[in-house]
């Protein structure tokens, strides 16, 4: 970080880590095996991407003052860039872009991210209207967004995932330009597993991110995948899209095994325990697909700890090998 921090600028890392702390879960595993001064940046950016997720999915208020929100606290950051400001989280921000080189358009493009699925019209997302009709008559409506294709789901995933990896990997350092690639297409795999893990979740707020082509692909249909979230028993077409989205995001992931290797020394565990975290979950959705209609399937934190523990060890071995 810079050379003499002044008190707010310690104040400002360290509410941002008290923040990542709580909230992170995953990605704070991986903070803590990082050097101090790459600890500190990845708590800035990650306060600063929290704050926006919560203001674009603050669903006790409504869609248009949801959008209000997001544009005034976007200014306040947008204007913190070249005039003094109080917010803790821009402070630490400011800091952090400007140590290691983050570029506005990065960062616009993180709030981009998060801002998408407030936009009222989004490229690529279609509207799937489903009336249910019950044994007394009565009708029950449903409209769900799902996304035309995987290539606009893609677009998503790197907006919402890749631009995070980008701005990590400049916090990490690496001098290859693979690395930026690598870094995108790991994020794609992060952002598949979430979608994996929040099926039920995602499609009881209207939302559904397996693609289109794909459901029609394998035989299944949006109505398949309400029932099995509202508890029906899941239909093989329905588990087959689930292994197709499973196979794409394990293909994904084989770009971390190919990017670690580029990141500093220093950085490299931070990565490992990241990666190994996300896998692992993968590989808990792999082992019961149909597990993600009934609960939100999760890393035991005894595993967490272990993958840890493995990350530490790497980080003191690459600090003793310096």
């Amino acid at each position: 970080m810079s050379a003499a921090q002044s008190p707010e600028l310690l104040a400002a890392y360290a509410a941002c880590r008290t923040i990542a702390k709580r909230e992170a879960k995953n990605f704070y595993y991986s903070f803590r095996v990082l050097p101090q001064h790459k600890s500190d940046a990845m708590c800035a950016v990650y306060a600063f991407m929290r704050k926006a997720d919560d203001l674009a999915d603050d669903e006790s208020i409504s869609l248009d003052a949801r959008r209000q929100a997001m544009a005034t606290w976007t200014a306040a950051w947008r204007a913190s860039r070249t005039t003094p400001t109080t917010d803790p989280i821009f402070l630490a921000l400011n800091d952090t872009q400007q140590c290691f080189s983050i570029s506005d358009d990065l960062l616009e493009k993180l709030v981009q991210g998060t801002t998408l699925d407030l936009q009222p019209v989004q490229p690529g997302v279609g509207n799937a209207h489903i009336d249910v009709i019950a044994l007394d008559g009565h009708t029950t409506s449903y409209d769900f967004d799902v996304y035309d294709t995987f290539d606009f789901l893609y677009r998503y995933c790197y907006l919402v995932a890749s631009v995070v990896g980008l701005v990590c990997i400049k916090i990490f350092g690496y001098t290859d330009p693979r690395a930026e690639e690598l870094a995108e297409r790991t994020g794609v795999a992060f952002q598949l597993t979430n979608i994996l893990r929040d099926v039920k979740e995602d499609a009881e707020r209207g939302r559904i991110y397996l693609p289109s082509d794909d459901i029609n692909g394998v035989g299944t249909d949006v109505n398949s995948i309400r029932k099995a979230c509202a508890g029906s028993p899941v239909d093989s077409a329905t588990l087959s899209l689930l292994r197709l989205e499973i196979d794409r995001a394990q293909n994904y992931y084989r770009s971390a095994s190919e990017l670690i290797p580029l990141l500093d020394p220093d950085a490299r565990p931070s990565m490992l325990v990241l990666v190994g975290i996300y896998r692992r979950l993968l590989d808990r959705i792999s082992a019961n697909p149909a597990a993600v209609f009934k609960q939100r399937v999760s890393v035991p934190t005894s595993t967490k700890l272990a993958i840890l523990g493995l990350g530490i060890l790497q980080s003191l071995k690459a600090r003793l090998l310096r």
